[in-house]
């Protein structure tokens, strides 16, 4: 009797949830106010039954400066003994314990190609990783964010088998097309073809396929691919995500004679998701991945409605750009004109990911001639160039793969001494910026390029997404003088400092400064100016000297640099900076 009333209890409180305005809105600007309200019925039901079996309920978004992401796929560190999510979870343990705030698992479900994104089961573990016990250990021991694949499924999906067999729901989850029509303007993030051509009892039929052949959009116009996806995204909090990280969002919605990219429908699609999650679930985070120029990227904050994190993307190519030029001239004006989030929104800071580095965010920020300078840097340090097509039918440059860590490697002397230093120069920046920082796992252990990686798949990629045996890792780490040591050490040397300073929280004021092109420099200020932390960068293989007054520090008798814990008198009115040396300085 207890169980029926409480299942009438909750069952209610959905059919209210989803009648509020915020919600009810967006379902009306997708579908028309009479499918709309003949959907909201079942929008209730997935909510009421999402309430009546989750675990305990989370409370808001509670962010702070010890909330730092690590990025890892299940595999990425391997041992024959055992599961790989296991093996990532004693990893986690041995080394990392108490660094991150939580952990970022790259899709963890069966797929048929990508590297995981081409998924064939969304609710069903890749049996070469674990199972769902594993990764419910790894939240024991971390907060969880899973990957919401939600643009794509694999051919091998069971909905496209019902695609082809002209039956189940599946039959109407896919975007068919005449080729012979007008698409000229779809903006292509690939040089593959738009659509592929599929074999039906009906005859050759044309998908639409953003990505590649094997991974076949859905079709948002249809309201029951939303609710599927709606439902898929309480599955996974569910089982232990609070963060769901929505993958390539941008691209959700086709509309014939636009560009398909960031279309009002596809908002209307992120604000419901989040309105939902900040009544059923408010503790849960939304974060969305575009890889798309800065003043298009952060369309996705909305009014503080859409996500509440969104991938940074400007920042690893400029970071790279200003480690190799040895000069902040770009860096500096793009850092000084970002916005402030809206209040429970922040960026999230990457250098590094599963991907490559996307060249698309650098586009009005750096000269087409510089960035031409840098790329072909990149190949001298072992990268690839993957391209996208044009609307006028040519290829453009977007994306840069390549190892973040060889990606800083000095190729015009024989014995680069200061690669460590450089590489962990680019790496602290994300630490002293606004936002969330995110770590790749590679940067974390100094991955080099996989070249035999490539060789394997034949995809450029697969340079940055090493699965590393345990064992052979475990070796490097041991020797101290291995740049996966060093780096490891001093890495989360500074993270643990970093998760002390009341400065970085996510929230905090922050002042760019001018500082020329050599460095690149910084103020955060925690709320109520419980700490104020000056954060200075050298960009270059010199000795440079600081004028104190340019960053207010000039009446100081000295401050203290958290990063080396010494004390640094100031009375000369100017300070030092080794090479790529960076400062994190609080007045005693």
């Amino acid at each position: 009797m207890t169980m029926i009333g409480s299942l009438s209890m909750t069952t209610t409180q959905a059919e209210e949830l989803v009648q509020a305005a915020e919600i009810q809105d967006q379902l009306r600007e997708l579908y028309g106010a009479v499918t709309a309200r003949d959907i909201t019925p079942r929008l209730a039901e997935i909510v009421s039954n999402h309430m009546h079996t989750r675990p305990e309920q989370r409370r808001r978004p509670d962010w702070d400066q010890s909330d730092v992401a690590l990025i890892s796929y299940g595999d990425s560190i391997q041992s024959p003994s055992e599961p790989p999510l296991q093996t990532l979870g004693g990893f986690l343990s041995d080394h990392l314990q108490d660094t991150f705030g939580f952990l970022h698992l790259l899709p963890l479900f069966p797929f048929s190609s990508d590297d995981g994104f081409a998924v064939t089961d969304f609710r069903s573990i890749n049996p070469e990783l674990g199972n769902w016990h594993h990764v419910s250990a790894l939240a024991l021991q971390l907060d969880l964010a899973f990957d919401l694949v939600l643009n794509h499924v694999s051919r091998d999906h069971l909905w496209f088998t019902e695609y082809l067999n002209d039956s189940g729901p599946g039959r109407t989850f896919f975007i068919e097309a005449d080729p012979r029509d007008q698409f000229a303007m779809v903006f292509r993030p690939r040089n593959s073809p738009l659509f592929v051509d599929v074999h039906t009892p009906q005859g050759v039929r044309h998908l639409w396929a953003t990505f590649s052949h094997d991974q076949i959009d859905l079709n948002y116009r249809n309201p029951d691919v939303l609710l599927e996806i709606i439902d898929l995204t309480f599955f996974y909090i569910r089982q232990g995500a609070r963060y769901i990280r929505l993958d390539a969002v941008a691209y959700l919605w086709k509309q014939p004679g636009t560009d398909c990219i960031h279309l009002p429908q596809t908002h209307c699609i992120v604000k419901l998701l989040r309105a939902l999650l900040d009544r059923v679930e408010p503790g849960c985070v939304l974060i969305t991945e575009t890889n798309v120029p800065h003043a298009e990227n952060i369309t996705y904050f909305g009014d503080g409605d859409e996500a509440h994190m969104i991938y940074q993307f400007s920042l690893p190519p400029l970071l790279l750009h200003a480690a190799h030029s040895g000069s902040t001239r770009y860096l500096t004006p793009w850092a000084r004109a970002l916005e402030r989030p809206p209040v429970d929104c922040t960026y999230f800071n990457f250098t590094a990911s599963h991907d490559g580095v996307g060249l698309r965010p650098l586009e009005g920020l750096v000269p087409e001639d510089e960035i031409a300078v840098f790329l072909e840097a990149m190949r001298k340090c072992g990268g690839y160039i993957s391209t996208k097509t044009n609307i006028d039918g040519t290829d453009s440059p977007y994306e840069l793969n390549i190892g973040y860590f060889d990606a800083l490697r000095d190729t015009s002397v024989q014995e680069d001494r200061l690669h460590v230093e450089r590489f962990l120069l680019t790496q602290t920046v994300p630490l002293s910026l606004q936002g969330i920082p995110a770590v790749y796992i590679h940067s974390l252990t100094a991955t080099p390029n996989d070249l035999q990686g490539v060789e394997r798949t034949g995809r450029t990629r697969s340079i940055n997404r090493r699965k590393w045996d345990r064992g052979e890792l475990e070796e490097l780490l041991a020797d101290a003088s291995t740049p996966n040591a060093r780096v490891l050490v001093e890495y989360r040397r500074r993270l643990l400092l970093r998760r002390r300073q009341a400065a970085f929280h996510p929230q905090a004021a922050q002042q760019v400064f001018d500082l020329g092109g050599d460095l690149f420099g910084l103020r955060r200020t925690a709320a109520g100016g419980e700490q104020v932390l000056t954060a200075i960068h050298n960009f270059t293989p010199f000795d440079k000297a600081l004028a104190l007054l340019e960053v207010g520090l000039g009446g100081e008798p000295a401050v203290d640099d958290v990063l080396t814990g010494r004390r640094v008198p100031v009375d000369a009115g100017t300070l030092m900076l080794d090479p790529y040396q960076c400062l994190w300085l609080v007045t005693p």
